[in-house]
């Protein structure tokens, strides 16, 4: 009986040739292929030199391990699909609520109000929120007093310092306090609508559609309101 000595002579039995065969010796083979292979190589091989048991064992616990990852994978991404779809899921129950954002830009929409929170780290006085148009003019400034380390509330209702109404449109809020005689630039979360919700491509995750923001990663919504 003729000896089959190279893995060319294994894949022109089993009748692949060029890519075919090139295909199959790559670690993209299926379990089947790899048994098909397997016994085929141990049905042409030079009874004087039979496979060693060890070059066997080795042959299988590779594929194994090769197969295990790959059945790793698919598991890790059906639960990672699995995860995107219960939070699409609960975070479509956002739609039409409000959420509190680190973002320094809002909407005011007719007849509407601008509303967040500002952040101090420890208790400042003169604490300020102000309020400035597109171009970059102050229309209103909101006076807060002293506040204590937290978070403190504020609503702009679109009036000016003159008293007139400001007209609808993107507004950008900062805030401003003072401690130990030097300024100091509390954070800012702006309040905003949710209208619908994205789910990203991988890697991506969830996304928030806010009114007059735009999208906004779910992870990075400091509060639910």
């Amino acid at each position: 009986m003729n000896a089959v000595d190279s893995s060319t002579d294994i894949y022109q039995s089993l009748g692949l040739t060029g890519r075919e065969a090139e295909q199959a010796s790559t670690n993209e083979l299926t379990q089947k292929d790899f048994m098909k292979l397997l016994v085929t190589e141990l049905t042409h091989q030079d009874p004087t030199k039979p496979m060693d048991n060890k070059e066997l064992a080795s042959q299988i616990s590779q594929f194994s391990v090769v197969s295990g990852i790959d059945q790793l994978n698919d598991s890790f991404a059906d639960f990672s699909s699995s995860m995107i779809s219960d939070q699409a899921l609960q975070a479509s129950g956002l739609v039409g609520r409000d959420v509190l954002v680190p973002v320094n830009s809002a909407l005011l929409e007719t007849g509407g109000t601008i509303r967040g929170v500002v952040g101090l780290d420890g208790s400042a006085a003169d604490v300020r929120v102000l309020v400035q148009d597109g171009s970059g003019a102050l229309v209103r400034e909101i006076d807060l007093g002293t506040q204590p380390k937290g978070e403190v509330s504020f609503t702009w209702d679109g009036q000016r310092d003159d008293g007139s109404y400001a007209p609808p449109g993107q507004y950008l809020i900062t805030a401003q306090a003072s401690r130990d005689g030097s300024q100091i630039a509390p954070y800012v979360l702006t309040q905003a609508s949710v209208d619908s919700v994205s789910v990203g491509g991988e890697g991506q995750g969830l996304a928030l559609n806010l009114r007059g923001l735009g999208a906004i990663a779910f992870k990075d919504v400091a509060e639910i309101r």
